[in-house]
């Protein structure tokens, strides 16, 4: 009765809070070609459970270099269908959560032809109509392009605005897109980078997967717990005894959720910002720069590489050093291993949204006095605070709470890569505390620095959510 009064408390607030934060969702448009690969299945069952924080826009089915002649638009409906029979339950857990009805009115379909021969003159297709009318719609937000297969039915919609739209026009609807392509899976990513200079656009590009940062979300790394994304973990938290959304997760064929990364920086968790792609997220994190093109490798695919004309959100780089569980003492440590790599910006917060999966997957069939809900970090201070250099000051997240009672635990540490001072910033103590005490590096220049607060509970699974602290250190 108690865990039940305090989370109809937390359920009461978070409405008004949904409400208010319903214009803030990201928008995005989904490109999929789905049947090429089971992961595209996998990822949907995954996006519709984030369905009340992302602002879905409509589902593309298309091509790609995987399946160059057939799209599958019947299989996009396929998990529709799974996740209206649990969506009555989702909304007991939060609020939010579209009908299934109108997902299905948002599935259209692009052309089922190859890149670069889908666009031109008389090659628009439903969905590339639907994304230039989406475009045009009295809506401010950005609108992201999530592209987890061929990205010509967004090439063939640029064409056309290019064609039929005033310079002032097109420029205005462009600079709303963004778009995350999931490497290059046709030859029409480049032609759009190369024809559209300011497109916002992230990518590892080519079709080298092996050098793409959005591979971190399948990729078992060595001296770590990658039980996460084994058979057996998915088997007994997402696909088995967990309702008919579960049950329509198809078993791993390349790799896991290869395409989740396209769409996983736009969830709402107090760490990502789709704004910023070099800040760091779920999805990985991304510096803009014109990479390297005598460094790209080839891959299996059929898609040509071809050297960057433009700067592009791509690869980064962190050093990361992972905390670990103390049994005596501290309740944490740090690892003696440390990484410094690019795929290491996306796997570093995988247990986290492999959890949250997880706990959202059981809200399918849960009550909520069974289910496990994420905390709430409070910052008892602004987000952007600024000190003076050398000094000392404190981050403070006292108020924090959890809505179904849980214990929390506390976690603050400096993500160097983020800001603009480079050097990691040590905590003055304990970590682990809701306080924190820092003290600031002697610069000589305006410099920023990030500091995350990562808050987990102890129900099961164990849930995370964080705040961000950006502080500007001003010199003497």
């Amino acid at each position: 009765m108690i865990k039940t009064a305090i989370f109809c408390l937390f359920l009461f607030l978070n409405v008004h809070y949904l409400v208010g934060q319903t214009s803030k969702n990201n928008r995005v448009i989904i490109l999929t070609d789905i049947e090429a690969d089971p992961d595209d299945t996998q990822s949907l069952v995954r996006l519709f459970l984030y369905s009340n924080q992302i602002d879905i826009k409509g589902i593309i089915a298309t091509t790609s270099c995987w399946q160059t002649s057939a799209i599958h638009p019947e299989s996009i409906q396929k998990v529709i269908d799974a996740y209206g029979k649990v969506q009555p339950n989702l909304l007991k857990h939060e609020p939010g959560f579209p009908d299934a009805k109108e997902l299905s009115m948002l599935i259209k379909s692009g052309l089922p032809i190859y890149g670069m021969n889908g666009v031109g003159e008389g090659m628009d297709s439903e969905g590339s109509e639907w994304i230039i009318q989406t475009l045009e719609d009295d809506d401010d937000r950005p609108l992201w392009i999530s592209t987890w297969g061929g990205v010509n039915t967004l090439a063939q919609a640029l064409h056309k605005i290019n064609k039929t739209k005033s310079k002032k026009e097109a420029d205005r609807l462009i600079s709303k897109l963004r778009v995350y392509t999931i490497s290059d899976q046709d030859d029409s990513g480049i032609w759009i980078r190369d024809n559209f200079p300011d497109l916002f656009y992230i990518v590892s590009p080519g079709d080298d997967y092996g050098s793409a940062t959005w591979t971190g979300i399948n990729s078992y790394i060595q001296g770590i717990d990658n039980t996460t994304i084994s058979n057996s973990w998915l088997a007994m938290n997402i696909q088995q005894n967990h309702g008919p959304l579960g049950a329509a997760y198809p078993d791993v064929a390349w790799g896991v959720e290869g395409d989740t990364p396209a769409f996983l920086s736009l969830i709402q968790n107090g760490l990502n910002d789709s704004e910023h792609p070099e800040w760091g997220g779920w999805g990985g994190r991304y510096e803009l720069y014109k990479p390297d093109f005598s460094t790209m490798k080839d891959g299996s695919s059929i898609v040509t590489i071809a050297p960057e004309t433009r700067d592009i959100w791509t690869n980064a780089v962190d050093f990361y050093q992972p905390y670990i569980d103390n049994e005596y003492g501290r309740s944490l440590k740090q690892d003696t291993l440390t990484f410094l790599d690019f795929k290491a910006t996306l796997w570093r917060w995988r247990d986290d949204f492999q959890h949250d999966f997880a706990a959202r997957m059981d809200w399918c069939i849960m009550s909520v006095e069974q289910a496990n809900h994420p905390p709430v970090p409070v910052l008892s201070h602004p987000a952007r605070i600024s000190v003076e250099s050398g000094a000392g000051f404190i981050l403070d997240a006292f108020e924090s709470y959890d809505p179904d009672g849980d214990n929390l635990s506390f976690l603050w540490f400096n993500y160097a890569e983020a800001g603009t001072y480079k050097e990691p910033i040590k905590v003055n103590g304990a970590e682990n505390v809701y306080k924190a005490y820092f003290t600031a590096p002697e610069v000589r220049e305006q410099k920023t620095a990030h500091f995350i607060l990562k808050v987990t509970d102890k129900g099961e699974p164990q849930l995370s959510r964080y705040q961000r602290v950006i502080v500007t250190i001003n010199p003497k």
